[in-house]
């Protein structure tokens, strides 16, 4: 198990994050923590991030409604990139969408 201190943090502050339905296993989204926003989510037991276009902590939810309980966080094996684990409370978009994985790249089309 490793601790918040063993993590390696971008240049900027923040770290990558993919959020993952914990039922599913479905990916809802990628999105950025910060120090201060894994504070915040160990404290309300819900998703916060680090909004870069923003500049400032964002916990999901917190408007729409649609937030995401955290049941579990994991790091890579560089501890530089992390799975959040959910049970998602509403779609994880901003469009609607159950997930933030939705467009098909073309060329790469299931035949």
């Amino acid at each position: 198990m490793k601790r918040i201190e063993e993590l390696r943090w971008g240049m900027d502050g923040l770290i990558p994050a993919v959020v993952q339905d914990a039922t599913t296993g479905e990916v809802l989204t990628v999105a950025y923590v910060s120090r201060e926003s894994m504070a915040k989510m160990r404290e309300i037991g819900e998703t916060v991030f680090y909004s870069r276009s923003r500049q400032c902590l964002w916990h999901k939810g917190e408007t729409s409604g649609n937030t995401q309980k955290v049941v579990g966080i994991f790091t890579d094996c560089d501890q530089d990139a992390l799975v959040i684990r959910v049970q998602p409370n509403g779609p994880a978009c901003h469009t609607g969408a159950r997930s933030c994985f939705f467009e098909e790249l073309e060329g790469f089309e299931k035949e």
